[in-house]
């Protein structure tokens, strides 16, 4: 089975912010402290970043390697992908993420906006209504 994960983009600040450093060269690579115990079954999932509480965009992850300091490095593609805002709450570190969980990517020309907007995103989960 396939498998996602979630991450906070916390170094940036926008969307365009976190779409800059992804899609900056051939890869990007995220570094974390220790390699998922399920890596194999996410090379092909993605990685959904998580801003302001809410998903946001994904990459897909192409694999797994190690620095020199054996910490590890996921190696994403360099595209990123809106997705339809879901609430999120924040956490440290990454998440796995079921198929089932994970939002669908906006249609082509779609923006954020046009599916809800991320703070009435995480109102109407507050309520359970999402």
């Amino acid at each position: 089975m396939l498998l996602h994960m979630t991450k906070i983009a916390y170094t940036s600040k926008s969307i365009a912010e976190l779409r800059g450093w992804v899609e900056r060269g051939d890869e990007a690579r995220m570094i974390t402290r220790y390699l998922p115990r399920r890596h194999a079954e996410m090379v092909g999932g993605s990685l959904y970043w998580i801003m302001d509480h809410t998903l946001v965009a994904r990459c897909a992850i192409l694999g797994f390697g190690q620095n020199e300091d054996a910490r590890t490095i996921i190696r994403l593609a360099p595209l990123l992908v809106p997705v339809q805002p879901r609430a999120r709450r924040a956490h440290q570190g990454w998440r796995y993420l079921a198929p089932a969980d994970a939002p669908p990517d906006l249609a082509p020309g779609e923006v954020a906006g046009d599916a809800l907007p991320s703070r009435l995103v995480r109102e109407l989960a507050k309520l359970g209504l999402t």
